[in-house]
């Protein structure tokens, strides 16, 4: 039995082992690596270090123009991150979005490629939320230009840029701004900004080979790329590169991982004398006990059960039984029930199949392939004159497999039509849809009632004879659903800059990017093939293997649609200088901006043509909508003396239908002695509502897993539990989940946001840089469906549902047919009600030496720490997120956790480089706002774990060799101390750890090598 106590013992000697690990590298300069992101010395670097992620304070000595603003300076008012190729590289880190995605600011709802292979709606993405305020309030650019939409929107709502469409291999750096930038890029840009920003010249042949695989010997990734060049911008003139790479990761999938990762059960999982649940289907629990029988439940596993039914309703007096008893159980545990449980079962068949799905069928990663070619063509003339023309052409796909194909099941939630179901009776369609073989069965087509005078008896009918119906249930263990994705990226840029006089100097941009979408999915019923199918008796049931080809391709047909994205920008400003001011010139920028975006994303499922004319599982969610944003701004920075630095800049932008908004900002830098940098920003943004809240044609649905919390003692009474012993509850209550309908709103209006900054830079010598950055955002109109706590609890309680809610029941449990059944939908619409608001601070210590002429070393730390992350509802109630598993809806139970960070050190010897990252995400207590708990009170723990999931600390080394001037192997072990996830079973992206605290992590220790050239 894995103990938690253990558990405790072993993570807090695990986090002393690095600690101590982590002060012998400080000390010794042994572990070593590059920052991921950090704050650096306003003044410039020494030329001789190694080269490392850097604040905007020192990218270079003289004046520089960075992401988030417009004219050029020595010192930004807003704090920027920049992440360089070579960063990456020395930290043995294989993509970009990978890079971005360990950034300390990212927390919160962030999505990962994991959680791909997990029911994410945006399946096969990836996607950054800085300050946890979800994927939709972070703006992505490439080279200062907006991207095209991922065609899926995040949860059906939030669009997004994904991260997989970054051409890796030609990317020179990455600019993160940490604070609002609506006043410079318009919306989207509450939480801040990430710039990728790509080469602008190649010069020679370059490329690189890599491989990489867990010591496990699974989770193999594969990368090649090679870019040629040739020109030299200040010889020549020009330049031109064509690049090109390939990507792959392997699937990795739960039994390739230890327990619990890979197991349904987590009965071996205690805390204090307290078992977690069993939730293998029909699994015993802690004490051996079988927690009784319910057709939904054994319904679910991969085993075909009947029961002699009733004709006119599919009830069932009897017991189920196997159909196929000679092929037993499959791909589960046969077990035998007891006299005793038999007795307290009357409809249990005497032999139930245990099915491990986890172990069975889980996926950690999917598969993942992407490859891609990019060129660009830049050109000079005139004295100071620059041109570019760029494309870029990305495809990635992403596949996975899933649960054998369900036919005891609800249709995914209605649109149009009341939603069928082969679990209950639904009065719209005759009140016995029960799944049932016939007791006859007719050529498909028969309009008449199948009796004895035109049919024959069912063969797949075990009780045909007795003129009784075989109820159903279980699962089609050969048919296992499968998803794929491919999304093909095409972008095209060109750009002009030049100078009007001296002072004055012009630039213009226009980007187009297309993104379509291909969603592919096999292995789903089809659900008016299955009645077909039942009802002419021409697909075997009993023996599965009889079945043909094309007969499973009746059944389950592929299905497959393209969505797409567009985005077409234009953009033009100019910028110089007005006056000298005793501080230095008075820099004025001013532009206009037009940009068409759209998306086209159809329904995969839905129930338009009727209630069976779809299949099961499969989301129904579309959306479609298109709008043209004319833009104007300005920009003004003005040192007034050589100690402070004023800054200003203001953003209005049109929509359709008469929605404008006006962003303005401010900035201060005060720099009162050489040592320290004082600096500030204020500013206001806002979010345009996305497609899928305001033009959704099919709504979305996310499906929440149930906890102690969603029931209240007098609801689970009916069952024999309480939230106390909820562990003991039937699997009908216990494990399941319930769908959230969210309906779209054409009147919404725009989220309106205020923020700002404050922070210093302290250089107490050369080399030297202490940063500390305080961040506070407050979101109003936040676009939201209304909580749906309250209309839970009505419903549990017996009391009237809320206004602006629908609850839709599920069927009643067999064993339970009198008590009230659980939650099947929640219906609300979007509405603009919420404040949401968050604060904290980002820290940050950095050095780097000389030790000889021939040795160099440097390190830094980097960490963000919430200080509250919260919403506000209309009525006054507060619910709080940081430290919690909340929001949990909006991040699929991965919580917000109040520290991130990341401690990094390199030292190079000659040709010899020692790289090493310390990365520490933080614990948090399971409880969740949203899900009816207090703020930090255990109420999402079943007693099974500690109240607080551990933090997780993990090791990577990196070593790099230059053999000579054209050839540099290197390599990796990630996870060093090949050290697990903490366990967490209540987070529903990943099975028993956090996807984004462990998303890495689950690997365990991972091996890389390759080799880099160039000539």
């Amino acid at each position: 039995m894995i103990t938690n106590s253990t558990v405790s013992r072993s993570l807090r000697g695990s986090a002393a082992l690095r600690a101590l690990v982590l002060c012998g590298a400080g000390a010794s300069a042994l572990l070593a690596a590059p920052a991921l992101a950090q704050e650096t010395p306003a003044a410039a670097p020494d030329a001789s270090a190694a080269p490392a992620p850097q604040d905007d304070q020192a990218s270079a000595a003289g004046d520089i123009v960075v992401t988030g603003t417009l004219l050029r300076s020595k010192i930004t008012a807003s704090p920027v991150t920049t992440l360089s190729s070579e960063n990456l590289d020395q930290r043995g880190i294989s993509t970009v979005q990978e890079g971005v995605q360990r950034l300390a600011a990212n927390n919160g709802p962030a999505l990962t490629n994991s959680f791909s292979a997990n029911g994410a709606f945006a399946s096969g993405a990836s996607a950054i939320s800085l300050r946890g305020l979800t994927t939709n309030s972070t703006l992505v650019l490439f080279d200062g230009m907006r991207a095209a939409y991922y065609p899926l929107a995040d949860d059906g709502t939030r669009n997004f840029v994904d991260l997989n469409t970054i051409p890796d291999d030609i990317v020179e750096n990455v600019e993160v701004l940490r604070d609002g930038a609506s006043a410079t890029y318009g919306a989207d840009a509450i939480a801040g900004v990430v710039n990728i920003i790509t080469k602008k010249q190649v010069k020679g042949i370059t490329g690189r080979a890599e491989a990489g695989i867990s010591e496990r010997g699974d989770g193999s990734q594969y990368r090649l790329s090679l870019t040629a060049g040739m020109g030299d911008l200040d010889k020549d003139g020009y330049n031109a590169y064509i690049s090109g790479f390939y990507y792959r990761q392997a699937q990795l999938k739960n039994s390739d991982r230890p327990y619990p990762y890979n197991s349904d059960n987590y009965s071996r999982i205690s805390h204090n004398g307290v078992a977690g649940a069993n939730n293998v289907i029909d699994g015993l629990d802690a004490d051996g006990n079988y927690v009784g029988f319910s057709p939904v439940t054994t319904g679910g596993g991969s085993t075909l059960f009947v029961g002699a039914a009733d004709p006119t309703n599919g009830s069932v007096a009897g017991r189920y039984q196997l159909l196929n008893a000679a092929a037993g159980c499959q791909r589960s545990s046969a077990y035998n029930l007891t006299a005793g449980e038999l007795a307290d079962n009357p409809h249990a068949p005497t032999t139930v199949c245990q099915d491990d799905q986890t172990m069975n069928y889980g996926v950690i990663n999917p598969e993942i392939q992407r490859f891609g070619v990019s060129g660009r063509f830049t050109a000079r003339f005139g004295d100071r004159g620059e041109l570019f023309a760029s494309a870029n052409f990305l495809q990635t796909d992403v596949q996975s497999d899933g649960l054998p194909a369900a036919i005891y099941a609800n249709a995914p939630a209605p649109f149009y039509f009341p939603r069928y179901s082969t679990r209950g009776n639904i009065a719209y369609y005759g009140n016995n849809t029960i799944l049932q073989l016939p007791v006859y069965v007719c050529p498909r087509g028969t309009t008449v009632a199948c009796t004895a005078a035109n049919g024959t008896l069912n063969p797949n009918n075990p009780f045909a004879a007795s003129g009784q119906t075989a109820a159903l249930i279980g699962r089609l263990a050969p048919l296992i659903t499968h998803d794929e994705t491919r999304t093909r990226a095409y972008r095209g840029a060109l750009g002009v800059k030049g100078y009007l006089n001296d002072n004055w100097q012009y630039n213009v941009t226009a980007t187009a990017m297309h993104v379509d979408l291909r969603r592919k999915s096999s292995g789903y019923v089809y659900i008016q093939h299955l009645l077909d199918v039942i009802n002419d008796g021409s697909f075997n049931f009993v023996d599965l293997s009889k079945n043909s080809q094309a007969q499973w391709d009746y059944l389950a047909p592929t299905v497959s649609n393209v969505a797409t994205s567009d985005l077409v920008q234009v953009d033009a400003n100019v910028s110089g200088e007005l006056a000298q001011l005793p501080g230095g010139p008075l820099q004025l920028a001013v532009g206009v901006g037009y940009r068409y975006e759209a998306v086209d994303a159809p329904s995969l499922n839905s129930d338009i043509n009727g209630g069976t004319q779809r299949y099961f599982t499969l989301n129904g969610f579309a959306a479609k909508g298109s709008r043209s944003v004319w833009s104007a701004y300005g920009e003004l920075n003005a040192p007034i003396i050589d100690a402070v630095t004023l800054s200003a800049g203001a953003r209005y932008d049109r929509y359709p239908n008469g929605i404008d908004n006006f962003s303005p900002k401010v900035g201060l830098v005060v720099k009162p002695i050489r040592q320290i940098t004082l600096r500030g920003t204020y500013s206001r943004g806002f979010r345009i509502p996305s497609f899928g809240e305001a033009n959704a044609t099919f709504p979305t649905t996310g499906y929440v897993t149930v906890n102690s919390a969603t029931y209240p003692d007098s609801y689970l009474a009916q069952y024999g539990c309480s939230q106390a012993t909820f562990s003991s509850c039937p699997t009908y209550i216990r494990s399941t989940s319930y769908g959230a309908t969210s309906l779209s709103n054409p009147n919404l209006k725009p989220e309106k946001s205020r923020s700002f900054t404050g922070g210093v830079v302290f250089e107490p010598v050369r080399n030297v840089s202490i940063s500390a950055e305080y961040y506070n955002i407050r979101k109003t109109n936040v676009i939201t469906t209304a909580n749906n706590a309250p209309a839970i609890l009505a419903y549990y309680s017996g009391q009237a549902i809320p206004a602006g809610y629908n609850i839709v029941p599920d069927v009643a449990d067999v064993n339970h047919p009198g008590a009230l059944p659980r939650i099947a939908f929640v219906q609300s619409e979007f509405i603009n009600a919420n404040t949401l608001q968050t604060s904290g601070l980002d820290l940050g210590i950095n050095a780097h030496f000389n030790i000889s002429d021939n040795i160099r070393f440097s390190t830094n730390a980097e960490a963000s720490y919430i200080f509250e992350l919260k919403t506000e509802f209309p009525d006054g109630t507060v619910e709080r997120y940081d430290g919690t598993l909340g929001n949990f809806n909006l991040t699929a139970g991965s919580g917000t956790p109040k520290w991130k960070g990341t401690w990094t050190s390199t030292l190079d010897i000659g040709k010899f480089q020692l790289s090493g990252t310390v990365n520490y995400f933080d614990g948090y207590d399971l409880s969740a706002m949203d899900q009816g708990t207090g703020y930090k009170d255990c109420g999402l723990d079943d007693g099974s774990l500690p109240c607080r999931v551990g933090s997780y600390v993990t090791v990577d080394l990196t070593g790099q060799v230059k053999i000579n001037d054209k050839f540099t192997f290197y390599a990796t072990v990630q996870n060093l101390a090949d050290r697990l996830p903490p366990i967490d079973t209540v987070t529903y992206g990943a099975h028993a750890y956090n996807p984004i605290q462990g998303g890495e992590g689950i690997l365990g220790r991972y091996m890389k090598a390759g080799v880099k050239f160039g000539f």
